[in-house]
């Protein structure tokens, strides 16, 4: 029995790529390309299936002769699932034949001979239609339970891969079994080329010199000045881009860092294998030195722009923690190029068909104690490393900046602490036997390290692209579309990394044909087919509604004499039709069948009747604003304590904006159910109503000429009803007048209700008429009264320059109110009658618009 290690990152990435494909051709396969159903061989089908059973019931089966009979079965299955929808529409067509005979005859019942031939006649049709349908249905059941059995198994041979204890490397006898092997092979390698050196393989090299040459030089071109040109381009391209551009471009170029040495890497193996002088124990670790030169220079690059020096960071390290990434980075990636080239070459397979095929391997078999031994050195300083640069890793929350996003630096976080774990566990794993075990979560674990920096900086990628064609380098790093961007990027990458775990490609294809199949919600099948179909179609539904409405918005509702509100509410009720009908072609061209959610559907009625009932009022008030429009756009309305001009009005609500500038949406309902004040529709005319207290003396006929006088010249009052003014009272206040007039724009109402206060107050100080005012008189403790002046001052009467309160006289009042004659103040109105309310004026156009405040 072998050792064997875990697959690495090449091999996984082929099978990905295999695995993609194989999903693609199933996907993409039509029933052109496959056999009819009444072509298909049962036969060889039945001795394909025992075969596997036979396999199954084996215990001794290879992982190899599972996956040759898995793809076998798996292709029938496909066959199979294919000829199940063989004549559907010919059955279709018969049942409709059927249907139009009316129902059958119920027991006991008769019908006439010739509808009751014909439908026995296409009932005999239909049961020939269906036969090869219902036969491949049954096939394709037993295919697709063989699937799965083979499946269980092979995840039960890579769990008892991973539990097998194999010899520990710290024992003697391990290390001189690896010495044995490790002989071997340098004496493989040696003796090869000593044959290889004599006779015809000289003259066949002498031959060759110059192809090598050729192969040579371009390769050490390419490693040693190609890779110190491409070093520096991404630093020269990116001083001469613009600033939108610089990120991208200097990111783009970066990626020849990988492609340009792994070429000269791939060049320079050419040519040592050109010169024939490897054989059968070199050749295949020569074989596998392009790919682990890729994962090397990958490695560098993945560090350098993860830890740049001279840019900004993914994440902002100090300098001192980006070297020592950087240094880490590199040395990892050696480490896995390095295990790679020994689980390719050297090392056994295992259970987990991990490295490469025996033909490929050196021509010798190597025990388990000496393969545990050649890992222990891999693993031990692989792990050194990993715990290293795990270490920098954890550290990333300590250096979240405000333009990092906050899960990026806990996912580093979190994965920084389990790579050192499993730095910890994997070379104890080892030296107690567990070698699969160990390498099956070291290396894993440093590919999940580098496919996290690798789709950290593929969103930052997407980002500065975004960024190139908004032309905006700080608001479109804000937008949405590379969050959605970086969510596509992390949904791609779960298949890599369930391949770095171990996954097989065979188990990938399987998942998707599940998916592709869909789930079953509600007797409604669901597919990622249909579910696509369904956005693509509503999608293009929705922006042919837009479309539609803009024209009819700027072309047809201009030309006609719609008010605002009545535009408004055609727009609307467009968009929303447009919206249904979207809704109902994507639904019929996803063929998601309705008709099994009408149980759903009376429970959602139900629903709505009790719970969201208040919505469904809103909903239904807001489609009669919308065609009665009792309120229209541009109103001025009140609704209870809301007041202010009605900016919009939506289905479920109406935005109403006050005289404060402030917003208050108001459900429909209430606009339908409670009284509303519209001061504005169809009428701008309104009136005010301005009320005014006169001092007792004063020639009543003469302030109510004054005050008609005063409201005719106001320029917004009409003639026609002219304004009036009315001897409204006589109170111990003084006698009140009010002033009623209509205004042509009520809307202006505070502004002439102002005016007219002002207009008031020259007038009544030039004609020596007064406006009562309130006064109060203060007492002491003896008594004494004190002036009003000094009763606000707080001070004595005989000593105005000290404070009463210092000297510990408390005033006292009397709320005496009387009117005060205005002939007392002859030369005009006192200023503290001026500043006094005129008995509390009030007027029914007082109402605060957004000019007046």
């Amino acid at each position: 029995m072998h050792v064997g290690s875990v697959r690495a990152a090449p091999s996984r990435l082929a099978a990905l790529a295999l695995a993609l494909v194989a999903a693609l051709w199933l996907s993409l396969a039509t029933a052109a390309l496959a056999q009819p159903a009444n072509d298909l061989d049962y036969a060889a089908w039945e001795q394909t299936a025992g075969r596997a059973e036979q396999l199954l019931d084996a215990a001794d089966t290879s992982p190899a002769a599972l996956d040759a009979a898995r793809a076998e079965v798996a292709g029938w299955r496909e066959r199979f699932s294919q000829a199940q929808t063989l004549n559907a529409p010919r059955i279709a067509t018969v049942r409709e034949q059927i249907a139009a005979l009316g129902p059958a005859p119920a027991e006991g019942e008769t019908e006439a001979e010739d509808i009751a031939a014909r439908r026995k006649e296409l009932n005999q049709q239909l049961s020939e239609l269906q036969a090869p349908g219902q036969r491949a249905t049954e096939a394709y059941s037993r295919a697709d339970s063989l699937v799965r059995a083979i499946d269980e198994q092979a995840r039960a041979q890579q769990t008892n891969e991973l539990l097998r204890l194999s010899p520990s490397p710290l024992l003697p006898a391990s290390w001189a079994a690896a010495a044995d092997a490790g002989m071997q092979v340098v004496q493989g390698i040696v003796q090869d080329m000593r044959d290889r050196t004599y006779g015809a393989a000289r003259s066949a090299l002498i031959e060759r010199v110059p192809v090598i040459l050729i192969h040579l030089l371009a390769a050490l071109g390419l490693l040693i000045f190609g890779r110190r040109w491409v070093d520096s381009l991404p630093s020269r391209l990116s001083s001469r881009a613009s600033d939108y551009a610089r990120d991208a471009v200097a990111f783009a170029a970066s990626l020849g860092q990988i492609v340009i040495p792994t070429v000269g890497a791939y060049l320079l193996v050419r040519a040592i294998d050109t010169t024939g002088l490897i054989g059968p124990w070199g050749r295949p670790i020569l074989m596998a030195l392009p790919i682990a030169a890729l994962l090397v220079f990958a490695g560098r690059w993945l560090g350098r722009r993860f830890f740049p020096m001279n840019s900004d960071p993914p994440i902002c390290y100090p300098d001192e923690l980006r070297q020592r990434g950087r240094i880490c980075s590199t040395l990892l990636s050696v480490m896995v190029a390095a295990h790679y080239v020994a689980a390719q070459a050297l090392l056994p397979l295992s259970g987990l068909r991990a490295g490469a095929p025996l033909g490929r391997r050196v021509p010798m078999e190597i025990s388990e104690a000496a393969a545990a031994v050649w890992h222990l050195p891999l693993v031990v300083l692989g792990a050194v490393v990993l715990y290293r640069l795990g270490n920098i890793l954890r550290r990333a929350p300590s250096y979240t900046t405000p333009g990092t996003p906050g899960y990026r630096t806990r996912v580093v976080g979190f994965a920084g602490n389990l790579a050192r774990l499993t730095a910890v566990i994997a070379p104890l794993a080892l030296v107690v036997g567990f070698v699969t075990m160990a390498n099956a979560l070291l290396w894993p674990m440093a590919m999940t390290v580098g496919l996290l920096a690798l789709l950290i900086l593929l969103q930052e990628f997407s980002t500065d692209l975004w960024v190139l064609l908004r032309r905006n380098r700080n608001g479109a790093r804000d937008d949405l579309t590379p969050v959605l961007i970086g969510f596509a990027l992390v949904l791609l990458s779960l298949p890599v990394l369930a391949l770095i775990w171990g996954a097989r490609g065979t188990e990938l294809v399987e998942a998707w044909t599940r998916l592709r199949q869909g789930v079953t919600l509600g007797g409604v099948r669901l597919s990622p087919g249909a579910i696509l179909t369904f956005i693509i179609v509503f999608t293009l539904g929705y922006l042919l509604t837009r479309v539609v409405q803009g024209t009819v918005r700027n072309s047809i509702l201009p030309r006609t004499k719609l008010d605002e509100g009545a535009k408004n509410a055609a727009v609307s009720g467009l968009g929303y039709v447009g919206i249904v009908l979207a809704a109902l072609v994507a639904i019929t061209s996803a063929g998601i069948d309705m008709s099994s959610l009408a149980i759903v559907a009376g429970a959602l009625s139900v629903g709505i009747g009790f719970g969201l009932q208040n919505i469904v009022s809103n909903f239904v008030s807001g489609i009669i604003l919308l065609v009665e429009r009792p309120v229209a756009v541009g109103d001025w309305i009140q609704v209870g304590n809301a007041q202010g001009y009605v900016r919009r009005i939506s289905v479920r609500s109406t935005r109403i904006q006050t005289f404060d500038r402030t917003d208050i949406v108001v459900p429909n309902s209430d606009l339908i159910s409670k009284e509303v004040t519209n001061w504005t529709r169809g009428n701008l005319q309104g009136r005010i109503i301005v009320p005014v207290n006169v001092a007792y003396g004063a020639d009543t006929r003469r302030v109510s000429k004054i005050l008609l006088e005063i409201a005719e010249d106001q320029p917004t009052v009409l003639i026609n009803p002219a304004p009036s003014v009315l001897f409204t009272g006589l109170v111990n206040e003084g006698m009140t007048f009010e002033i009623r007039a209509i205004i042509s724009d009520i809307n202006q109402g505070m502004g002439v209700s102002t005016e007219i206060r002002h207009q008031i107050i020259e007038r009544f100080r030039r004609e020596g008429i007064a406006i009562p005012f309130t006064v109060r008189d203060f007492y002491n403790d003896e008594g004494t009264v004190l002036s009003q002046a000094a009763a606000i001052a707080g001070k004595a009467p005989d000593d105005e320059e000290e404070e009463g309160e210092d000297e510990g006289v408390p005033l006292r009042t009397a709320a005496a109110v009387s009117p005060k004659p205005g002939g007392n103040d002859p030369e005009g109105l006192d200023p503290r009658i001026a500043g006094a309310s005129s008995g509390g004026m009030e007027d029914a156009g007082d109402n605060d618009s957004p000019g007046q405040r």
